[in-house]
Order: structure tokens, then sequence, then C-alpha cells
């Protein structure tokens, strides 16, 4: 029987996120908005195709 081992600190878990990435930024807002758009596209095309 293993046992689960827990990092002692959550220092690498931060530095792994506050790590500078060369991808672009964006707003969070802007993700939620444009996911909420799409699927309210696929519900109507879906309503209007009927597949």
């Amino acid at each position: 029987m293993s046992l689960l081992q827990t990092p002692q600190s959550q220092a690498g878990v931060m530095s792994f996120y506050d790590a500078p990435s060369k991808g672009p930024k964006v707003n969070p807002k802007l993700v939620l908005i444009g996911v909420a758009a799409f699927a309210l596209i696929i519900l109507v095309a879906g309503h209007f195709v009927n597949i």
C-alpha cells in the first residue's frame, strides 16, 4: 500500500503559474463571453438544422 505524498510547500506551483509566457494575453472575461456566444450559436444552429 503506497501513501500519497504532498509537497511541503506550494512555492513550486506558484512560481509555475507566475512564470511569464510568450503567448497572447487574453482577458478571462473575454474568453467566457466567447465560449457563451459559441455555445449559443451551436444551440441555435442545432434548433434550425434539426440534426
